[in-house]
């Protein structure tokens, strides 16, 4: 098995353990809010290797077979990670839109997962903080939730760079992933205070990499 297949974990494994767990994520998202539909999320973490865009992927891939027509957003316009994750080109992407090369429906890549697109990066920009802080960047996200019911933006660590707090001020949520073991407590506090000064609706944080006893799984052999 290769890594992108053991990524895609809940597209290839169904009724894993592990797939049941980022359902239940799903639907604690789904009962998030009361007041309002939450359609837009920023995916972020504090720092590198916590599992943000396996989790980003995941989770666009149970909401797909939910029957929900998903987006992922490649916004990590520094380290573009996503097309690689579904093996798909990345010649072009979020930036060409945001230059106005070329228009949302058309950059956009279907998945071989029903209901599943990506928006990958394309050519990594000079000015990424710039152009996820533009006007443009809001129209663009306008135009995703007209074609799409759900949007999720892969953004980069918050401690690395600014934009993810600039993304996270124009979604609806923002989750927070962090890798047990790995993560720096004062990091991950000092994450969530950045965010929160953005306005950032915080949903959550999701913790990878847990160790836990497989006893516990006997309920999905």
């Amino acid at each position: 098995m290769n890594k992108t297949q053991r990524q895609l974990v809940a597209d290839l494994h169904k009724h894993s353990p592990i797939s049941e767990q980022y359902r239940t994520i799903r639907t604690n998202i789904e009962y998030s809010s009361v007041d309002k539909d939450l359609r837009s999320f920023v995916v972020t973490s504090a720092g590198p290797s916590e599992g943000k865009s396996t989790t980003v992927a995941n989770l666009a891939i149970v909401m797909a077979q939910n029957g929900q027509k998903v987006l992922v957003v490649d916004a990590d316009m520094r380290r573009p990670t996503v097309h690689y994750t579904f093996a798909i080109p990345n010649t072009r992407g979020l930036t060409n839109v945001l230059s106005k090369q070329t228009s949302l429906e058309e950059a956009s890549q279907q998945t071989t997962i029903e209901n599943l697109f990506i928006l990958t990066c394309g050519p990594i920009p000079p000015n990424p903080a710039e152009l996820i802080n533009s006007q443009m960047m809001e129209i663009v996200l306008r135009e995703a939730l007209e074609q799409f019911d759900v949007v999720f933006f892969d953004a980069p660590p918050v401690m690395a760079v600014t934009d993810a707090q600039l993304l996270a001020n124009k979604a609806d949520g923002t989750i927070i992933v962090t890798s047990s073991g790995k993560t720096d407590r004062e990091e991950l506090i000092k994450t969530k205070e950045l965010l929160t000064k953005t306005n950032a609706n915080l949903l959550g944080v999701i913790l990878n990499n847990k160790p836990v006893d497989e006893k516990n799984y006997y309920y999905y052999s």
